[in-house]
């Protein structure tokens, strides 16, 4: 079964690192997929996100149009910043793979939600 791990944080956090906190974090991500990578545990090996200042959301207007803002619509102090895809036998597997997701700033949760297949 497939899960995904949404990554969520504060990107004022993430923005504030000096150059050198960037490079150990990034390096401690990477470090987590060359453990997971040769497992085959990970489906698809993730995407990170633009801040969500470069995002735009659409939302539908009612009458069959759609209303696009800049940014999220919702203000809020976590967002999602990046994906990854599980490829596990359960939900306990993929939790417990997503425990092992390193720590920076800036990082707030991960969640684990189950990927539908149709």
């Amino acid at each position: 079964m497939r899960y995904a791990m949404l990554i969520c944080g504060d990107e004022n956090e993430w923005v504030g690192l000096t150059p050198a906190e960037e490079e150990a974090a990034m390096n401690a991500v990477y470090a987590w997929f060359e453990r997971w990578q040769p497992t085959g545990k990970i489906a698809d090996g993730g995407v990170e996100l633009q801040p969500s200042t470069t995002a735009r959301t659409v939302r539908p207007d009612g009458s069959g149009g759609v209303v696009v803002t800049d940014g999220p619509y919702l203000e809020l102090k976590e967002v999602l910043g990046g994906v990854v895809i599980l490829a596990v036998d359960s939900m306990d597997e993929a939790v417990e793979i997503a425990s092992t997701w390193p720590s920076y700033a800036g990082l707030g949760a991960i969640e684990v939600r189950p990927v539908m297949d149709r």
